[in-house]
């Protein structure tokens, strides 16, 4: 199995909408993923926000594949901060379970991380929900390392 990285096009409209539905799909099972979900401004049609960001100068969407068959995708933006410095945020990053502990996922955020270099960001960071030892794990193996904890609480007795 050969893990590979390029960038998403358009024509990728098919494959990165189930892969989004995969990604969302998992939410749910997560703690602290349904805040996520109801909190989400592209909950409706989440495809829609990939596909214009595949567009978007300003964003960078990957596949990451084996054998060439996309398995999984990274979404980061970059953007200037307020002391004037780029930051890179991999807003999602998602790898089909069966797909797993390969290295595709490590494939995707080192290129995004080699992209965030290549446009001047000075940083890059992105979320893990609390319990999803995987995810951080995953992150901190990438040397990030956490820097907050986002408090919530359910006002209506849930």
């Amino acid at each position: 199995m050969e893990e590979s990285v390029r960038l998403a096009v358009l024509a990728d409209a098919e494959v990165l909408g189930w892969l989004v539905v995969g990604a969302r799909a998992e939410l749910p099972d997560k703690k602290g993923g349904d805040v996520v979900q109801r909190l989400d401004p592209h909950r409706v049609d989440p495809s829609a926000r990939v596909m214009a960001a595949v567009e978007d100068p300003d964003t960078t969407v990957l596949l990451g594949c084996i054998d060439g068959t996309p398995v999984g995708y990274g979404l980061m933006t970059v953007a200037s901060v307020s002391d004037g410095s780029l930051q890179a945020t991999v807003d999602e990053l998602f790898v089909d379970p069966e797909a797993r502990s390969v290295g595709v996922g490590e494939a995707i955020i080192e290129a995004l991380k080699t992209d965030a270099m290549e446009r001047g960001a000075v940083a890059i960071q992105s979320t893990a929900l609390p319990g999803d030892r995987a995810t951080k794990n995953f992150f901190e193996s990438q040397g990030m390392v956490a820097r907050a904890i986002i408090v919530h609480r359910w006002l209506d007795g849930r």
